[in-house]
């Protein structure tokens, strides 16, 4: 946010001006821009199964991640706050991690198979754990995952909530996960994106594993 009666950035206002859209951006920030959700918008998120998330560290670099889950299971609990439930994953807990400490959060819902429509939802988060939030909220659903449980929820406090247009989002139907010969075949996913090998070890003997450098070493010895 720019300033409490002037929505966006600094740095998009200076490009609005060098690039000729100011008016109309300015139109787009009066008409669809609220420091709120409109009831429209809480009853899309209700219907929402999946969202794009985009955090940063405390230095700035960011991490893009997505969530999903049965329809609702992003709660909106007012017009000014949401919330949804954080699970171990594979332990990394990027997401999470960056908003210890940078609490601002980027949300974007998408609506591919009906409307074709996206919500932005932006603002600043804080983490607590079931038991806490359930002591403020204790209708939030308990099957968010089936056979999980939440480790932690984010709360969000809204910022700004606005309209992603229609224009070039695609059509995708839900349908059951395939189980086909060749997704069985398929790597799983921790070797999915493998990292190749010098050419010098491209033909180690087995067992050679063992003697190559950490991630961390790879990391300092890369030119």
């Amino acid at each position: 946010m720019n300033g409490p009666e002037t929505p966006g950035s600094s740095g998009e206002h200076l490009l609005q001006q060098q690039l000729g859209t100011t008016d109309r951006a300015a139109v787009f920030y009066d008409r669809q821009v609220h420091p709120y959700l409109t009831p429209a918008m809480r009853e899309f998120i209700a219907r929402q199964n999946m969202v794009f998330l985009s955090t940063a560290d405390s230095r700035g670099a960011c991490d893009a991640s997505f969530r999903a889950g049965p329809p609702g299971f992003c709660v909106s609990l007012d017009d000014r706050s949401l919330t949804y439930p954080e699970y171990r994953g594979n332990g990394v807990l990027a997401s999470a991690g960056n908003m210890t400490e940078n609490p601002q959060l980027g949300m974007l819902f998408m609506d591919f198979t009906h409307d074709h429509i996206g919500l932005h939802v932006n603002g600043t988060v804080r983490l607590y754990t079931d038991h806490e939030i359930r002591a403020w909220y204790p209708l939030l659903p308990t099957e968010t995952a089936p056979g999980r449980q939440p480790h932690l929820w984010v709360h969000l406090t809204v910022e700004e909530a606005y309209v992603h247009c229609s224009k070039h989002i695609p059509h995708l139907e839900p349908a059951p996960r395939p189980r086909s010969a060749t997704q069985r075949s398929r790597p799983k996913d921790s070797a999915y994106f493998p990292e190749p090998l010098p050419v010098h070890q491209a033909s180690e003997p087995a067992g050679a594993e063992a003697g190559r450098p950490s991630w961390r070493d790879r990391l300092r010895i890369r030119p």
